[in-house]
């Protein structure tokens, strides 16, 4: 019998452990957002009481409809350029790269702390073209190890609103400048999402903190040179909802009264370089 793997993190990273579990416990739903069947396999894998997260299932679309949604975004990169480098920036123990199984001809790099790496490494098996880089999002050396030779991909998601305003855009100008072309995949808490944290489960338990917020896709493409806007929408208006359990698809109606609380979520597709002709 495989033994378990013993976890010990706090902060920021602490938060991957309740979004691997939502994408877990979704994949047992009837119709389920993601059906994730690496989670599962992970959390399998992790010596820890879940119950502690004081997470239910309920929850569990506030994470899948994201993740369901950024894995449509990269496949139509992927498809696009076969050829290219994935950035997966702050991943945490999600297995987008395993779900998505890009061709023999990317090159995917995950990034996170070294902790969160050392975890990964632990869990999950590795495969052709594929590197693990263990950095904070912040350390503009980790970039050296990317060869800035094609289109790249970064995609940021649940990382941006756990950096300052001016480290965030210093980022995703850093990935703009070294790179011929490419998109920037990211998604961001407006305002409401910012002062509300301590009313969240997720930010309250892990004793983070939430600093950036973007409360419209024109503060990001006045802040970072270079770029432009392929697509934005929210949890309530990605594709991907229609796909979340019919008790919490109801919420959307009620929102109806209330931009700020209905654009909390928000998900936004950059692109910079040469337009595609």
């Amino acid at each position: 019998m495989t033994s378990k793997v013993s976890v010990d993190l706090s902060g920021a990273a602490q938060t991957m452990l309740t979004t691997l579990y939502l994408k877990a416990l979704d994949a047992d739903f009837r119709r389920p957002v993601l059906a994730d069947r690496f989670a599962k396999a992970a959390i399998d894998r992790i010596d820890y009481d879940w119950a502690d997260l004081g997470i239910t299932q309920r929850w569990a679309p506030l994470i899948t409809v994201r993740t369901a949604q950024y894995d449509i975004w990269a496949a139509q990169f992927l498809a696009a350029h076969p050829n290219s480098t994935v950035i997966h920036l702050g991943c945490g123990l999600d297995a987008r790269v395993f779900r998505l199984d890009p061709g023999p001809d990317v090159a995917w790099f995950d990034v996170d702390f070294p902790e969160v790496i050392a975890l990964r490494e632990q869990i999950y098996p590795t495969r052709a073209g594929y590197q693990l880089v263990a950095s904070s999002a912040t350390d503009p050396t980790w970039l050296d190890q990317i060869p800035a030779d094609r289109p790249v991909l970064l995609l940021a998601e649940g990382i941006s609103m756990y950096l300052t305003e001016h480290d965030g855009v210093a980022l995703l100008q850093r990935i703009v400048d070294r790179f011929p072309s490419g998109e920037l995949q990211i998604d961001f808490y407006n305002w409401f999402g910012i002062r509300t944290q301590k009313s969240q489960t997720l930010i309250r338990r892990s004793g983070s903190t939430l600093y950036w917020a973007v409360n419209d896709p024109s503060e990001v493409l006045n802040a970072v040179r270079g770029i432009r806007l392929l697509a934005a929408t929210t949890l309530f208006g990605a594709s991907t909802f229609a796909k979340a359990s019919r008790t919490f698809r109801a919420i959307k109606p009620l929102l109806r009264l209330a931009p700020p609380v209905r654009n909390t979520l928000q998900y936004h597709r950059y692109a910079f370089g040469p337009a595609a002709r």
